[in-house]
């Protein structure tokens, strides 16, 4: 995804985006981040509106981000301590900032933004580049289920928030591309508003292929942020890789 089409979607989904994502387990991803950071500093790609950036800087942990949508930024700006993180406007795969880090995290699919493999290998390469001696990547990421689509496409209901208001899914899949072209459409009798999504889905084993093209290497990978274990019914998966050593 480049700048543009990244900032597009943040810009658009800021307004809405932390009251649609409250199920998420952010107090578990935040459990096992500062486990695994100590004092920091720790880099989150795709900062976003800070869920994580904000409960671990009140932890102690020193954090920094990069994001590229101005919107999701001001929303994190504007919430209580989110003018003391240090946040580099940008595309997260060029990783322009300065310093190491103990831990770059990107969390709940964002990796999947950048929408091309060679986008994604250079994001891997770059990430490595910046963590210190004994730092560690971490990747959040939906496991990929094709059997969702019907001849490539898929139309459902996500949401009936009350008798005027709806949220639907419109999708269409690439198959030889890996890529998903997808809108979140809101009905309601103010209108209709539309929230583009555009990924690139990886499967874990295309992302041990990647850190090892990095000169890193798998260290451990669960279900979910609770250490559940990872099986063939898994929806996540959070991956971790270290340096990998000789």
């Amino acid at each position: 995804m480049s700048d543009n089409d990244a900032a597009s979607y943040g810009d658009k989904i800021a307004d809405v985006y932390d009251e649609w994502y409250t199920q998420l387990d952010t107090s578990g991803a935040v459990d096992f981040l500062a486990e695994l950071a100590g004092p920091g500093p720790v880099l989150e790609l795709g900062i976003g509106t800070g869920r994580l950036a904000l409960p671990l800087s009140e932890r102690g942990v020193e954090v920094h981000g990069i994001d590229a949508s101005e919107a999701m930024v001001a929303k994190l700006r504007g919430k209580p301590g989110g003018d003391r993180i240090p946040i580099t406007m940008g595309d997260f795969a060029d990783l322009e900032v300065e310093g190491r880090f103990s831990l770059i995290a990107v969390v709940f699919s964002t990796f999947f933004s950048l929408r091309s493999q060679e986008e994604q290998v250079r994001c891997f390469r770059n990430a490595a580049l910046h963590l210190s001696e004994d730092g560690l990547f971490v990747i959040e990421a939906f496991v990929p289920d094709v059997s969702r689509f019907d001849r490539q496409q898929r139309v459902s209901a996500s949401k009936v928030k009350s008798d005027d208001e709806v949220m639907l899914e419109v999708s269409q899949h690439d198959p030889t591309q890996q890529r998903v072209d997808a809108h979140h459409i809101v009905v309601s009798e103010a209108g209709i508003k539309m929230y583009p999504v555009k990924v690139r889905y990886v499967y874990p084993a295309e992302l041990d292929l990647m850190a090892q093209l990095a000169g890193l290497r798998l260290r451990e990978r669960w279900g979910s942020w609770r250490r559940e274990p990872l099986t063939a019914s898994s929806i996540w998966h959070v991956s971790v890789y270290e340096r990998a050593r000789s």
